[in-house]
C-alpha cells in the first residue's frame, strides 16, 4: 500500500463514524442568551444575603415564628386554659306550677398544676432556640446551593473558552489544509478530514455554550441577580469536623425541644383542677321573696391514664423522630465530611499530575505543528497530538477550578459561611 493510499484509508476511518451519526450537519447558532455582568464591588456575602431573603423556605420560617409566639402567649397567661361561664335556670312551670324559680351563674377557673407553667416556659425557650438554629441552618443550606451554582458557572465557562479555542485552531488548520490542497500539496481526503474536525469543534462549542447558559440561568433563578462577583474563591477553613455546623446545631436543638415537650407532657397528662364559683337566686313556691347565695365547688378529675396515654405517646414519638433525624443527619454529614476532605486531597494531587501533562502536551503540539508545516508528519498525526493537547488543557483547567470548588465544599461541610 502506497503512502497516499494509507492516508486515504486513515481519513476514511476517521470520517465514516462522523457520516454515520450525522455530525456533518452544520449546527445552528444558539439564540438563547443569559447575560451575567461581573460586578467587582459585589461580595459573595452580599449575594448570600439576597439569596437567603428570596428562599422559598422563608415562608416556613415565618410560620414557625407564629408558633413560637403562640406558645409564649399560652405560657405567660394567667390561667393554664380559658375560664368558662355557665348560666342555668330552673322552674316548675311544666311541673307542679307552684311558682318555684331558680337562677344560677357559674364561673369555672382552671388551676395550674405543679411545675406546669415553668415547663411551658422551658418549651418556649427551646422553641425559640430551635427557630434561631433553623434560620442559621437555612443560611448554610442556601450557601451550599450558591457555592455549587457559582462554581458550576466557572467550570462551564472554562469548558466553553476551551471549546472556542479548539474551534479557532480547527478553523485555522482547515484553511491551511485547503490552501495546500488547492496547491496540490495535500489530498482531498485531508481537506475533508480538516473540515470534519472544524464541524466537530463547532458542535462542541455550541454544546458548551448551552451548558453555560443553563448554569447562568440556575444562578439567576437562585439569587434573583443578573450580576456575579468578580471573585468568589475561598480559603480552606482550619476546622476539621462539623460539630459547629448550624445544620447539626438545628438537629441537636430539635432533640432538646422534643425532650422538653416530653417533660411537659408528663405534667399535662393530668387534667387541671377546676374551681367553680357560683351565684344562685331562688324563689320558693307561693313565695314572692328571692333568696340570694354564693357557692364554691372544686372539680378534681380522675382516670388520668385514659387522658395521659395518648399525650405521652405523642411526646415520645416526637423525641424518637428527632433522635432518628439527628442520627440520620450524623451519618450523612460523616459521609459528606469524609468525601469533602478526600476529594480535596485527590483534586490537589491530580492538579500536580495534569499540570505536568499539560506542559508536555503543549510542547508536543507546538512541535507537531512545526513538523506538519515542514511536511515531516501527516494531518492525522497532527490532529491526534492536538486532541491530546486539548484534553490535557481541559484536564488542567478543570482541575484548577475543581480544587477551588472542593475547598468551598469542604467549608460547607464544616459549616463555614462564605
Amino acid at each position: 500500500m502506497t503512502r497516499t493510499q494509507l492516508q486515504v484509508a486513515i481519513a476514511l476511518f476517521w470520517l465514516f463514524p462522523l457520516f454515520a451519526i450525522g455530525e456533518v450537519t452544520m449546527p445552528h447558532e444558539s439564540s438563547h442568551i443569559d447575560v451575567l455582568n461581573v460586578n467587582p464591588s459585589l461580595q459573595l456575602h452580599d449575594v448570600l444575603e439576597k439569596t437567603v431573603a428570596r428562599s422559598p423556605m422563608q415562608a416556613m420560617m415565618q410560620s414557625r415564628e407564629y408558633g413560637v409566639n403562640a406558645k409564649n402567649i399560652v405560657a405567660k397567661s394567667m390561667l393554664p386554659s380559658s375560664p368558662a361561664i355557665s348560666l342555668g335556670h330552673q322552674n316548675d312551670m311544666l311541673g307542679s306550677g307552684r311558682g318555684e324559680r331558680e337562677w344560677q351563674a357559674d364561673l369555672e377557673v382552671p388551676i395550674w398544676l405543679p411545675n406546669q407553667r415553668n415547663n411551658r416556659l422551658k418549651v418556649v425557650d427551646a422553641t425559640k432556640s430551635n427557630l434561631s438554629a433553623g434560620r442559621e441552618s437555612l443560611r448554610l443550606q442556601v450557601a451550599g446551593q450558591l457555592r455549587d451554582a457559582l462554581w458550576d458557572i466557572a467550570m462551564n465557562e472554562s469548558n466553553y473558552a476551551l471549546a472556542v479555542n479548539k474551534h479557532g485552531l480547527a478553523s485555522k488548520l482547515q484553511h491551511d489544509v485547503e490552501r495546500r490542497y488547492k496547491a496540490g500539496e495535500m489530498a482531498k481526503t485531508d481537506a475533508m478530514l480538516a473540515e470534519q474536525e472544524t464541524l466537530r469543534a463547532e458542535k462542541e462549542k455550541l454544546r458548551a455554550e448551552a451548558e453555560v447558559m443553563h448554569a447562568r440561568n440556575r444562578y439567576i433563578l437562585l439569587t434573583g441577580l443578573r450580576e456575579i462577583p468578580a471573585s468568589y474563591e475561598e480559603t480552606q477553613s482550619a476546622l476539621e469536623d462539623y460539630r459547629q455546623s448550624s445544620i447539626w446545631a438545628e438537629a441537636e436543638s430539635k432533640v432538646g425541644l422534643a425532650e422538653t415537650e416530653r417533660n411537659l407532657a408528663q405534667i399535662e397528662g393530668r387534667e387541671n383542677l377546676q374551681v367553680l364559683l357560683n351565684m344562685r337566686s331562688t324563689k320558693g313556691a307561693f313565695d314572692d321573696m328571692s333568696n340570694q347565695s354564693v357557692g364554691v365547688k372544686v372539680r378534681i378529675p380522675f382516670g388520668g391514664e385514659t387522658r395521659a396515654a395518648p399525650i405521652k405517646a405523642a411526646a415520645e414519638l416526637g423525641v424518637g423522630n428527632a433522635l432518628t433525624e439527628r442520627e440520620t443527619l450524623r451519618n450523612a454529614m460523616d459521609i459528606m465530611m469524609h468525601e469533602a476532605e478526600h476529594n480535596l486531597n485527590v483534586s490537589r494531587a491530580e492538579l500536580v499530575i495534569v499540570t505536568k501533562q499539560y506542559e508536555i502536551a503543549k510542547e508536543s503540539a507546538t512541535l507537531a505543528q512545526k513538523a506538519f508545516q515542514l511536511g515531516e508528519t501527516d494531518l492525522v498525526s497532527l490532529m491526534r497530538v492536538q486532541a491530546q493537547a486539548y484534553e490535557a488543557e481541559r484536564a488542567f483547567t478543570s482541575r484548577k477550578i475543581q480544587v477551588q470548588w472542593d475547598i468551598a465544599r469542604y467549608n460547607q461541610a464544616v459549616g463555614v459561611l462564605p
